[in-house]
């Protein structure tokens, strides 16, 4: 029993959902996102929300009602309101600055790092150390997020690195010195 899927999503106003069989369209103030869900589950429009039903009891339709249900109700939620991620450098020399839709890191290496956002993601940069992401598509702003992280994870000894800013690091003791 599908307790997520059960529950219906409210539409907030000015936001408009089409379903063209297992295709569906959500337009908002932020922008418009289109998927394709699984067709083991049933869509429809119930005046200001939507339902996310399954036609049969089969271990695949139940599960794919949650994750169906969650998918539609990012997609609302992300144009409507929308997503931010934020992230931290933590180095000394460590910075970014952004140059067009491109971000151009110093984390270290021999030599600077430039990153290109896609199209529905914005950023604004603080003090050369925060970077905070925003976007409408949930699952492209955490892509987007992971692989500004995954350019210079935090370390465990000093904690270098870009973290999430709700990220705990947990730190390992160094060498002990001799004696």
């Amino acid at each position: 029993m599908s307790r997520i899927g059960k529950r219906p999503i409210e539409i907030p106003s000015g936001v408009e959902i089409k379903i063209d069989g297992n295709r569906v369209n959500v337009k908002g103030p932020k922008g418009e996102l289109t998927r394709q869900v699984s067709e083991s589950v049933n869509i429809e429009v119930d005046g200001s929300e939507v339902l996310v039903t399954r036609p049969e009891e089969s271990r695949v339709a139940r599960s794919h009602q949650g994750l169906v249900r969650s998918l539609v109700a990012n997609m609302v939620e992300g144009v409507s309101a929308g997503y931010v991620r934020e992230l931290e450098i933590v180095g000394v020399g460590y910075r970014v600055d952004q140059h067009g839709r491109f971000l151009r890191f110093d984390l270290g290496f021999s030599h600077p790092i430039l990153f290109e956002l896609p199209e529905g993601v914005e950023v604004a940069i603080d003090r050369q150390t925060k970077i905070k992401l925003s976007g409408y598509d949930k699952e492209l702003l955490g892509e987007v997020a992971a692989k500004i992280r995954g350019l210079r994870p935090p370390e465990p000894y000093k904690g270098k690195g870009i973290r999430y800013k709700d990220e705990r690091i947990i730190r390992k003791v160094g060498k002990a010195g001799a004696a």
